[in-house]
């Protein structure tokens, strides 16, 4: 199962290379300007950034708590996002 948020912002590449960068000290990470991938511990996070987006993707393992991992993600994008957080995540 997985979960895409199609998240509306100019700045999707900064973004995903603040979150990537951030992580990368606690977890496996592969990136750049326009993509990551997180080997985050509830599941891999990929995403890929837009001109008017940027697209987060979570895997969730199974026993994850789904509803925390969209908020642990959501919660640290915000933190790099302040400017315009909150970001609207529409989960699907």
């Amino acid at each position: 199962m997985s979960l895409t948020a199609k998240v509306p912002t100019t700045n999707g590449s900064r973004y995903l290379q603040q979150l990537c960068k951030h992580w990368s000290h606690k977890f496996d990470t592969n990136f750049d300007a326009q993509q990551g991938v997180i080997a985050f511990p509830m599941g891999p996070i990929r995403m890929a950034a837009g001109p008017d987006e940027l697209s987060v993707t979570i895997e969730p393992n199974e026993g994850s708590d789904v509803e925390r991992f969209k908020q642990v993600v959501g919660e640290h994008l915000d933190r790099f996002a302040f400017r315009e957080a909150p970001l609207t995540f529409d989960w699907r």
